[in-house]
């Protein structure tokens, strides 16, 4: 049977909704009364696991789920060795550099050398302020990094970003951005070389649905 990992948040919605189109449907995830954390489809031809999205490429790479949905800031971060198949074209947000707007920082390259960046996404920030030659301090946050620079602990952040919102309600401005993210469609390596359960045929009706815009 094929199994899928869907990942809790903002991008579950449309995910269910695209699997929808292809006649695998996972849509009982969004009954706010359900408490499963595997559920068949309403067909009975493929399982869900709702996962948190950190840990669906986790999920893929392992084979306990044939394919997966998640953002691609996820996989830029963790470089799980998974199959990258399809770009889904929703969850468009960026992972920028910010700071607070009362700062005199208009450039990361204004930034202090030895200076405190605080982000969650620390290989995707070290990697970038490497590439720049300059030397920073990465803090790990998992929770509202924002309050870094408000602090005063870090002089930046690099953090996702959908609408900006956030960060203009707490004095923050975006000076950079590293890159642009959407939702992808992953495949367990082994699985998609073999054909695994078809799967090759519901990837094909995933793509046509994208292209279509479904």
């Amino acid at each position: 049977m094929l199994t899928v990992a869907l990942p809790k948040g903002e991008l579950l919605k449309n995910s269910i909704h695209l699997l929808q189109s292809v006649g695998l449907d996972f849509s009982a995830f969004l009954d706010s009364g359900n408490r499963q954390l595997q559920i068949p489809d309403t067909k009975g031809v493929a399982k869900g696991l709702l996962v948190r999205a950190q840990d669906v490429p986790v999920y893929v790479e392992y084979g306990q789920a044939q394919l997966g949905i998640v953002g691609y800031d996820v996989l830029r971060e963790k470089q799980p060795q998974v199959a990258h198949l399809v770009d889904l074209q929703f969850g468009h947000c960026r992972m920028s550099v910010a700071v607070k707007a009362s700062s005199s920082y208009r450039l990361p390259l204004d930034l202090p050398p030895h200076g405190r960046v605080a982000s969650k996404y620390v290989n995707c920030a070290h990697e970038y302020f490497h590439s720049l030659d300059l030397p920073v301090e990465i803090v790990p946050l998992y929770g509202s990094v924002e309050l870094g620079p408000i602090t005063g602990m870090s002089e930046a952040i690099v953090d996702l970003v959908s609408t900006g919102r956030t960060l203009r309600e707490n004095g923050l401005i975006e000076i950079a951005t590293l890159y642009e993210s959407t939702a992808r469609l992953i495949a367990h390596p082994l699985s998609y070389r073999l054909n695994t359960g078809n799967l090759s045929d519901v990837i094909g009706k995933l793509r046509s649905a994208v292209l279509v815009g479904v």
